[in-house]
């Protein structure tokens, strides 16, 4: 199962990339987000690790997968049965800078996970985007 949600924001595209790619201060800006442990020191890069805790969802290790500095980051966690990427893309445009998080469920028990947890999954993407939109306009710190 896939789901996307995505929304305009009025910031530099840098911005929204130095808010949505600093994993480790999402609990200070999304309440989707209990806590973030990095597994690894820097700034994120391919292969990096990070444990996250969610309300309502088992703890998961993601890894990361796909980086493209600025633009987009991908990681992936795994369980029994699931694989769940996550996307994480920053675009500008003429509009405004248009930010998407992408969930993807597969596996066999991927869709399953999908259908019961999607109402879950699409509130929490829809809240972070909209959250990472409320704090890249306000230009303060993510924190």
């Amino acid at each position: 199962m896939r789901f996307d949600h995505s929304t305009t924001i009025q910031a530099a595209p840098e911005r929204v990339w130095e808010v949505f790619s600093d994993v480790e201060r999402w609990p200070d800006w999304t309440p989707t987000v209990e806590s973030v442990e990095r597994l690894d020191a820097g700034r994120i890069h391919v292969g990096a690790r990070t444990r996250i805790r969610q309300p309502k969802l088992p703890v998961a290790v993601w890894e990361i997968t796909e980086l493209k500095e600025g633009e987009y980051f991908e990681w992936v966690s795994k369980a029994p049965g699931i694989k769940t990427t996550g996307g994480h893309r920053v675009i500008s445009t003429p509009e405004g800078t248009v930010a998407t998080a992408t969930i993807v469920q597969e596996g066999p028990l991927g869709w399953l996970f999908g259908k019961l947890y999607a109402g879950l999954t699409k509130s929490y993407i829809e809240t972070e985007t909209a959250k990472l939109k409320e704090i890249s306009e306000s230009g303060n710190a993510a924190g």
